[in-house]
């Protein structure tokens, strides 16, 4: 797209019959930016955790038996969380503020990068949020405008190579992006790319739409992305930083959450989550669009149309499990919504019992719902330990179920000769289930009836969620009476989707549920990459080495995806 097709962009958005502009806020404006001539500028990076530590600490010491990596939620995982700042002469710290909120979106790499005199500055490491960032760093982190990331990966180590925002320096200046979702037609964009002889330093799918602003000729800068967006296939809520502007971008199906938000000095926000803006005191005005792009410089918020949309795919489990309760996520409150999910479970799926408990945390609010309706009392059965890491040394005579009593301890006195109902957000392969189960029987329950608030997971996603391959999901493989056997309790109950649909009422449309049904908004075309790092120290290996971490597009034909309506 050529700078003189700027304003065909917004005209043909407009009259769209799914026109994003009608509703855009009306303190934003369509774009009538000049052409410009910055003056290239420079990024300097200052990084926790040098690729030679994390190598060294990636390796398992002799005997590595004794030391465990351990996922005992065994849930689908969120890829990340972003956040960008703009008008704040604190926005590093703001930004940091920010991704606290936002960790439960990713635990294992964080990183800011800031604009001060027309130099981007960025800090990334490995590790949460307080564990990458201290005073001296926020110190190396000037300039009132910021971007932010929190990353979760999901095979092997984080690598610090992969940890965003990435910044890259290009013929007109420098750009820092930070990305939320996965691209489904990755691999083809990275072939074609090298074919014209890029050179990739990651293996994240981000980099690529780096590369593509750069070899973008559109003018002015807004429209590199645009055109870059234009190839994009996937999932994408995104922030991008120049030396003098904000740009946050969504993608036409709006798979993935990014909220806007403005401070009491003006200072504009964005976020994947509301909490972020809460925590900040940034008051929440609206979501970013589908299919929108919104630019915040000296001349204030101005919004235009990134391509045709379609209708909304919003990824459901953003409300099941992903967010906090207190967040406001695609509209609507995320507590309010795993709240009715319990009332339903406790009218369609009743069973008489004596306690409602929840495994904690995301099945708190669901358990609370199924009480009420109930009308039982919701007690605490499980405690969670909040202090466990993904790493641990474990006795080297072996305990059953050692990962989750680290992390869930039974309430005795409350399960004890009572007929327990347990409320969970979710089952994938079943196996943490079969040992909560174990543990609750053990502390003297006489019953034990597991209730979901969420429809069965039969499918991966390719939108910005780790889930394993279908293969590996127990509902994939099982009927619910046999993954009742297989986890031990005296029912099973799961969300039925109808019901689920029911609740969302008129938006029902608007959302993704690919996960329970197999059926992609955007079908991945050829080889798609699963979320995750399948190179992940970015410097060794070919992309034939990471073919494991590859999806075939003819994966429902080798995994046996069900199809439910």
């Amino acid at each position: 797209m050529a700078a003189s097709t700027v304003s065909t962009a917004v005209a043909g958005c407009a009259t769209s019959s799914t026109c994003l502009n009608a509703r855009i806020h009306p303190s934003t404006t369509s774009f009538t930016l000049p052409i410009k001539n910055p003056q290239k500028s420079l990024h300097i990076t200052q990084s926790k955790n040098p690729i030679s530590d994390i190598i060294a600490t990636g390796k398992s010491s002799s005997g590595s038996d004794s030391i465990i990596s351990f996922d005992g939620d065994d849930k689908p995982r969120e890829e990340c969380g972003v956040v960008g700042i703009y008008g704040d002469e604190e926005a590093s710290r703001l930004c940091y503020l920010a991704l606290h909120a936002l960790q439960h979106r990713g635990q294992e790499g964080a990183g800011i990068v800031s604009v001060h005199d027309n130099v981007l500055h960025s800090v990334t490491g490995v590790g949460l949020v307080s564990e990458v960032f201290s005073e001296s760093k926020l110190d190396k982190l000037p300039g009132d405008m910021a971007i932010g990331h929190v990353r979760y990966s999901t095979a092997g180590a984080s690598m610090l190579k992969n940890v965003q925002p990435f910044v890259a320096g290009y013929r007109f200046g420098s750009v820092g992006v930070a990305h939320n979702g996965n691209l489904v037609n990755y691999q083809a964009l990275r072939e074609e790319l090298e074919e014209n002889g890029s050179i990739f330093n990651t293996s994240s799918d981000t980099e690529v739409v780096l590369h593509l602003i750069a070899i973008s000729k559109a003018r002015p800068f807004f429209l590199r992305i645009v055109e870059a967006c234009e190839k994009l296939e996937g999932a994408y809520s995104m922030v991008f930083l120049t030396e003098d502007k904000l740009v946050a971008v969504r993608d036409p199906f709006g798979f993935r959450p990014l909220v806007m938000g403005r401070r009491s000095n003006g200072a504009v926000v964005f976020a994947s989550e509301t909490c972020a803006l809460d925590l900040i005191e940034a008051t929440y005005e609206r979501e970013v669009y589908p299919g929108e792009v919104i630019v915040v410089d000296k001349d204030g918020v101005q919004s235009v149309c990134l391509m045709p949309h379609f209708e909304p795919k919003s990824c459901i489990f953003e409300h099941i499990y992903f967010a906090l309760p207190n967040s406001v996520v695609f509209g609507r409150s995320v507590y309010e919504s795993r709240r009715k999910f319990g009332e339903i479970l406790a009218t369609e799926s009743p069973v008489d019992c004596d306690v409602v408990i929840a495994v904690p945390d995301s099945g708190v609010v669901a358990a609370l719902g199924y009480a009420a309706k109930a009308g039982v009392a919701f007690q605490q059965g499980l405690i969670r330990s909040h202090y466990v890491g993904r790493t641990f040394i474990e006795p080297s005579q072996k305990i059953r179920d050692f990962g989750v009593k680290l992390k869930l301890s039974p309430v005795r006195a409350v399960l004890e000769g009572k007929r327990v109902v347990v409320v969970d957000d979710s089952i994938v392969r079943g196996t943490t289930s079969s040992k909560i189960v174990r543990l609750i029987k053990e502390a003297g329950a006489k019953e034990v009836h597991m209730r979901i608030s969420s429809p069965p997971i039969i499918a991966s996603c390719y939108y910005g969620v780790d889930t394993p391959s279908p293969g590996e999901l127990i509902s994939n493989r099982m009927s619910v009476e046999e993954i009742r056997e297989f986890i031990g309790c005296d029912s099973l109950a799961f969300l039925p989707i109808d019901s689920l649909k029911g609740m969302l009422g008129g938006d029902a449309t608007s959302f993704c549920y690919a996960c329970f049904s197999g059926k992609y908004p955007v079908e991945p075309t050829g080889k798609v990459k699963r979320v995750g790092d399948f190179l992940d120290d970015g410097l060794s290996g070919s992309m034939e080495s990471i073919d494991g971490g590859w999806l075939s597009e003819n994966r429902n034909k080798e995994e046996g995806i069900k199809s439910t309506a």
